[in-house]
């Protein structure tokens, strides 16, 4: 059989109760460091127990953005999977729906809030 490669898929968020600071904007700053952390682990966990579990790699945080004059932050992630063609096809709607179920309706992820409308997956 084929080998599996790696693929991967943007994802994208907002939230809105962490304020973008230049500290975000700069990936050695402690600041940036403990929320990629946070929000990392946050995604990870979230994807091992979507459909795409099985195949899933890993996540990483590529940039804070400023949204709404700084009140709220972007975020943007990239996720890494294996595709052997024998797994499903990856889809990226039915990730997003799945994603969207286990943050509430793309309202809550840990202790963050999200915008509704913000969610992206492979956008």
């Amino acid at each position: 059989p084929p080998p599996a490669r790696e693929e991967h898929f943007p994802v994208n968020f907002t939230v809105t109760n962490l304020p973008y600071t230049a500290a975000l904007g700069n990936s050695n700053s402690k600041k940036f460091i403990a929320t990629n952390k946070t929000l990392t682990h946050l995604v990870d966990s979230l994807l091992q127990k979507s459909s795409i579990g099985p195949a899933y790699i890993g996540c990483k945080v590529t940039a804070f953005r400023s949204k709404e004059n700084r009140d709220h932050t972007g975020v943007d992630v990239i996720c890494s999977y294996r595709d052997k063609p024998s797994d499903a096809k990856f889809s990226r709607v039915k990730v997003y729906h799945e994603l969207s179920n286990m943050t509430d309706g793309i309202t809550k992820l840990g202790h963050y809030s999200l915008n509704s409308q913000s969610l992206y997956v492979n956008g």
